[in-house]
């Protein structure tokens, strides 16, 4: 079979399992092949792709990867076996066409080296055709044929040593079998059992797997957060795992392929079997099991992980604000950095209001002295340590309702304000300053901020740190590159992080691209991205699109509209008399184009509506439009709940047994699955999503574990409505203060002062 046939069985084999066609496949693996990324394919290249999305794009590339490194495995076992001289035409057919890498490796079992095994000393003792004889299972005088066997040269001693051995090399031909692998391996899968026990001596060390300490349901049935979970206890030695279905199941089904009806020589075989099970295959098996569901485990819980994170990167940006920030603190006080629009730090200082200095007019004369000189448009405030008791604070200030006033998720400020980019941003600031900027620009642009920091601190994941950690950067790394390019980047103002995960770009040229600006100036066109070092041709093409100039004089250098579409759009405005700016802004004018007379063998139906929608709204973030969201007013830690308490929440994590919320109290509450909703559901994604508003119903506090259980049932679930969230266009309904900002400021200096 040629590399060409291959390829084509391969192009065949994923459509069908992907249900698209093989024109498709074909399509997007030369598109691939020849560099480009799953971004630029599924937004530029619609008509060749036949507009598939990019979650269909990637499972076409992951899967003939896969099949290719199956190719690449099958090259290796025929060279081998080759080399060995035991290929023979049959076996060359059945490696050819194995579907998987199990079958593959079913098949070399045989074939590969080993270290020394009990059959292969039997095999040097010359006990081989005493287990051919054996295996035929014919009627025979065994003892005396088993007696020819008896060398104590080779040390065979007895008669039963001579039959061990036979058996054991028996047992190893029934291990190798691949009819009986795969026989043995279904039933693990099917009928398969795990089992958990507590490590004697370790109840009380062990007491959060109290749950595993006695524990037992079917393998296919168990969800992968329990299997993960159990696992993290037998790595960490408090638990005991088995795998396996019952024993006798797993011996008739090789008692029914090796023994044949009755006999001496049928008894050895039975016993051959059982040994063969349980001390070659059962491990075998459970291995497979385990790294089997394990992967399978894996792949949920990234998939959880990487739903989470999308969500959060994709959160509502408040947009180009001036903001004042406060990382809250209690002994350390409150850290407060002010912003420009563009997130360029302006100033910082430190106000301590709470306890134990309780300095409360002069932080309060602090921060409205601030708020009056940078012309503060929004405060931002982190949700950590005596977040609450800040935000109530500044509440408390009577600034004018002008100035939105929001509570910031901060997971990761500190992890960030520690990092090497951090240190780069700001070499002359403390990691206080840093993660009170973090704070800030996430709250005017979470996906600007967020790219900053290891996704795996930002606290979305489930059993982040039990999976396979490169499938999981694989995954988190394309979910912030999907992100990214879906909402574009300002190339002015970008920071090196945000400009790495353009399509095309990376490292290198998000580097080259800062330089550049550093050197020349602001980008003035996206022709001028060319002139950056390194900026080739092909890198140009893949990340133009997702680029915008916004100050640029041609009106498209705002927009998604890729460079290459320029023309079509110029030929549009020409056929109206009309420039490419008139058409943008009048509707009129756009109403009147005919897109199917602009369809051509390079630009089809596909793109030309995409186009029209840009010139309709061009550079439109698809982030929905922001909101403040507010707490229950004094509900600031678990004592002030009680059951039966209706709660505005966020949801800050999603998980396979239920979703985390935020209600304002320092510790997350859970909504386990079976409160999520009146319906049942077996996805908690199904109903909720990282970052939304809720209403949920407090049915347990436990402050002494720390536990807070909630629900979403009948009237608590949906969201939040009336006072839960307020737009940014001053649907903010707090009470109006007499007096403007200057005289409460001289009133506060003026106590200071007393």
């Amino acid at each position: 079979m040629s590399k060409v046939e291959i390829s084509v069985l391969h192009v065949h084999v994923v459509a069908a399992e992907l249900s698209v066609s093989t024109k498709q496949v074909e399509a997007t693996i030369e598109l691939l092949d020849e560099g480009a990324t799953v971004p630029f394919i599924s937004r530029y290249r619609k008509e060749i792709t036949g507009s598939m999305d990019e979650v269909q794009i990637a499972a076409i590339r992951d899967r003939f990867e896969q099949l290719r490194e199956l190719d690449k495995r099958r090259e290796s076992i025929l060279k081998s076996i080759q080399e060995q001289g035991k290929l023979t035409p049959e076996l060359e057919e059945k490696i050819k066409v194995a579907g998987t890498m199990t079958e593959l490796e079913d098949l070399y079992l045989p074939y590969k080296q080993k270290r020394k095994t009990r059959a292969s000393i039997a095999k040097e003792k010359g006990l081989e055709p005493l287990a051919t004889l054996i295996l035929e299972q014919a009627n025979t005088d065994l003892d005396g044929e088993a007696a020819k066997f008896i060398d104590t040269e080779k040390g065979v001693n007895t008669l039963e040593e001579a039959l061990a051995g036979a058996r054991d090399i028996i047992a190893e031909l029934i291990n190798e079998d691949q009819q009986a692998r795969a026989s043995v391996r279904q039933l693990f899968n099917e009928k398969g059992t795990i089992k958990s026990r507590v490590f004697p001596g370790k109840e009380n060390e062990g007491q959060k797997y109290r749950d595993y300490f006695e524990w037992e349901e079917p393998i296919a049935k168990t969800p992968s957060h329990r299997l993960l979970a159990m696992r993290r206890g037998e790595k960490e030695g408090f638990l005991m795992l088995d795998i396996a279905p019952v024993e006798e199941d797993a011996i008739e089904i090789l008692d029914r392929q090796f023994v044949q009806g009755r006999g001496v020589c049928a008894d050895q075989v039975k016993l051959a079997a059982k040994d063969a099970y349980k001390r070659l295959l059962k491990p075998s098996m459970e291995t497979e099991v385990r790294m089997g569901t394990k992967n399978k485990a894996d792949e949920e819980a990234i998939r959880v992980f990487s739903d989470n994170l999308k969500q959060l990167l994709l959160s509502s940006p408040l947009g180009q604000k001036n903001v004042l920030a406060l990382d809250p603190g209690f002994r350390s006080g409150c850290k407060v950095v002010c912003l420009d629009r563009q997130g360029k730090l302006l100033e910082e200082t430190v106000v301590y209001p709470h306890e134990p200095q309780r300095q409360t007019h002069q932080s309060a004369a602090v921060i409205m002295a601030l708020c009056q000189k940078h012309a503060i448009e929004a405060i931002s405030i982190g949700n950590g340590t005596a977040g609450r008791e800040t935000e109530a604070f500044v509440k408390g200030l009577g600034l004018p309702n002008e100035i939105l006033i929001v509570m910031v998720n901060e997971s990761g400020a500190s992890v960030y304000s520690a990092s090497d980019v951090a240190r780069e941003e700001f070499p002359e600031y403390d990691v206080t300053v840093r993660g009170a900027v973090s704070i800030g620009r996430r709250l005017m642009d979470p996906l600007a901020e967020l790219v900053k920091i290891d996704p795996k601190a930002i606290g979305v994941g489930q059993y982040q740190h039990d999976v396979d950690q490169t499938a999981l950067k694989k995954s988190l790394d394309e979910v912030v590159i999907s992100s990214v390019n879906l909402v574009g980047v300002e190339v002015n103002t970008a920071s090196k992080q945000l400009l790495t995960y353009v399509s095309g770009l990376g490292p290198q040229l998000a580097q080259n691209i800062i330089d550049y600006r550093n050197t020349n100036g602001p980008f003035k066109s996206r022709a001028d991205i060319k002139k950056v070092a390194r900026m080739g041709d092909k890198a140009f093409e893949q990340s133009a699109g997702f680029l915008r100039v916004r100050d640029a004089e041609n009106p498209l250098d705002r927009s998604a509209v890729h460079p290459e579409s320029y023309p079509v759009v110029e030929r549009m405005a020409k056929d109206l008399g009309a420039s490419v700016t008139d058409i943008m802004k009048s509707k009129e004018l756009r109403q009147k184009i005919v897109l199917k007379n602009y369809v051509s063998e390079t630009v089809g139906l596909p793109t030309l509506q995409d186009i029209f929608q840009e010139l309709d709204k061009p550079g439109r973030d698809p982030r929905q439009t922001f909101e403040v969201f507010e707490f229950a007013e004094g509900v600031k830690e678990m004592k002030d709940l009680r059951p039966g308490m209706k709660l505005p929440g966020i949801i800050t994590n999603v998980t396979k047994f239920g979703v985390f919320v935020d209600i304002g109290v320092h510790q997350d509450g859970l909504i386990h699955i079976s409160h999520l909703s009146d319906r049942f559901i077996s996805d908690p994604s199904e109903v909720v999503k990282v970052q939304q508003k809720v209403q949920v119903t407090v049915l347990e506090v436990d402050e002494a574990r720390k536990r807070i259980s909630l629900s979403m049932k009948g009237d608590a679930g949906g969201a939040v409505r009336h006072g839960g969230s307020k737009g940014a266009g001053g649907a903010k309904k707090e009470k109006e203060v007499e007096g403007d900002m200057q005289s409460k400021l001289n009133m506060l200096m003026s106590k200071f002062k007393n």
